[in-house]
């Protein structure tokens, strides 16, 4: 299974479909994050929608000749297909064989989330663009920079200079209190139809995508509503107009909606961007173990950071052994005074993703206990883990 987002990833969700990213050579648009919108005091639309009656069917229809659900689908497209923008990147690669640079074009969705000008979308929308443009609801196209992006998660945030009259920020919702059965509306610019809606339901919660090499996304929405090319990045919103997720992968055999489609959590989204609006980056907790080994057993130490969180508390990795032979010296590592991690935190880990996931949970500065097996012996390591952005230098600091 593989995500297409000009480079392939792998992806674990069953031996039947191929998982896209919703752009590739041809990339997809932005996301969107929330915020309140002024003066917003409840829910904007009903959530209750009766049926008619054989003899009430006139009074079914509202004076535009709308069905409760047809009203709430005009309502919230109103209302917020302002907020979403249509993105187009332009990357060149270098041809190492014949010493030429080829041009290749994408594009994808985004959403407003600010008045300074702000948009959450895909990672993988604008990665390695050389060029970014963002087109308004209104036709008008501004160069975009990207402020800072989360690979991991792939969220991004790119950033325009326009005026405050054209940028509607978009609501924020709670992924926590989605349900399945609930319906959902997606707003995005599939195969460049720009502002498309499109409609479903909640058909799943808490899916896991894998993004990169032994990092997944949890708490993934599935959704049935249709979503192609192009649509990356883009909204995916409650019946209340507010974000609940950004639209980011399609199962598919051909690359095109087979209705299932995948969502990052809004609540993902709010944690990290607002670390990428100041930092340009998340900071996460490190322990300063850059390679473990899988084993029946458990994780073994394979390289520890020199001088890192894992080394100063005493976690052991391979010993560096030499052996002269004659004029030359030969060196090799012996595993078998490395530490094989069993447990963090009193829950037993097996993979390198159980491990990093455990430690991607807590922050810069905790204190995590690792239960290690040493020479046969469990022992119980307390390492307090670093990370976090840099100290602000004080007065008079020598450089």
């Amino acid at each position: 299974m593989k995500f297409l987002a000009g480079c392939v990833c792998s992806a674990v969700l069953g031996s039947f479909f191929t998982v896209w990213m919703l752009d590739g050579q041809q990339s997809n648009r932005g996301s969107a994050v929330a915020q309140e919108r002024p003066g917003q005091t409840g829910p904007l639309f009903p959530l209750q929608v009766p049926r008619p009656a054989a003899a009430n069917v006139e009074t079914y229809f509202n004076a535009d000749g709308l069905s409760p659900e047809e009203a709430i689908n005009v309502s919230v497209y109103e209302q917020l297909h302002k907020s979403v923008v249509n993105i187009t990147t332009r990357s060149t690669r270098v041809d190492s064989f014949f010493f030429t640079e080829q041009t290749s074009e994408g594009t994808g969705s985004g959403s407003v989330i600010d008045s300074s000008g702000h948009i959450v979308t895909n990672w993988h929308v604008v990665a390695d663009a050389r060029n970014i443009g963002v087109t308004l609801y209104n036709g008008e196209t501004y160069e975009a920079r990207v402020v800072g992006y989360d690979p991991p998660n792939d969220i991004a945030i790119i950033k325009i200079d326009a005026p405050n009259g054209v940028l509607f920020p978009i609501t924020m919702g709670d992924s926590s209190k989605l349900k399945v059965g609930m319906r959902v509306l997606a707003i995005g610019n599939p195969f460049e139809l720009e502002r498309t809606l499109t409609t479903g339901i909640v058909s799943s919660l808490n899916r896991s995508i894998q993004v990169q090499e032994n990092w997944s996304i949890k708490s993934i929405i599935q959704i049935d509503a249709s979503i192609n090319p192009g649509n990356s990045g883009g909204p995916l919103l409650d019946l209340h107009g507010r974000l609940i997720g950004i639209n980011t992968a399609i199962a598919s055999r051909t690359g095109q909606s087979a209705g299932v489609g995948f969502a990052i959590p809004v609540n993902l989204v709010s944690r990290v961007v607002p670390e990428l609006i100041t930092h340009g980056r998340v900071y996460r907790a490190e322990i300063g173990i850059q390679r473990v080994f899988e084993t029946e057993e458990g994780l073994l130490v394979e390289r520890l950071t020199p001088g890192g969180a894992a080394e100063q508390s005493g976690v052991r990795g391979p010993t560096l052994l030499r052996q002269r032979r004659g004029p030359f010296v030969f060196e090799r590592l012996d595993r078998s005074s490395a530490d094989l991690i069993i447990a963090v935190d009193g829950k037993k880990v097996q993979t390198v993703a159980d491990f990093r996931e455990a430690i991607e949970s807590l922050k810069p500065g905790d204190i995590v206990q690792l239960t290690v097996l040493r020479k046969d012996q469990q022992i119980n390591v307390r390492v307090q883990l670093g990370g976090g952005p840099p100290k602000p230098k004080t007065p008079g600091t020598r450089l």
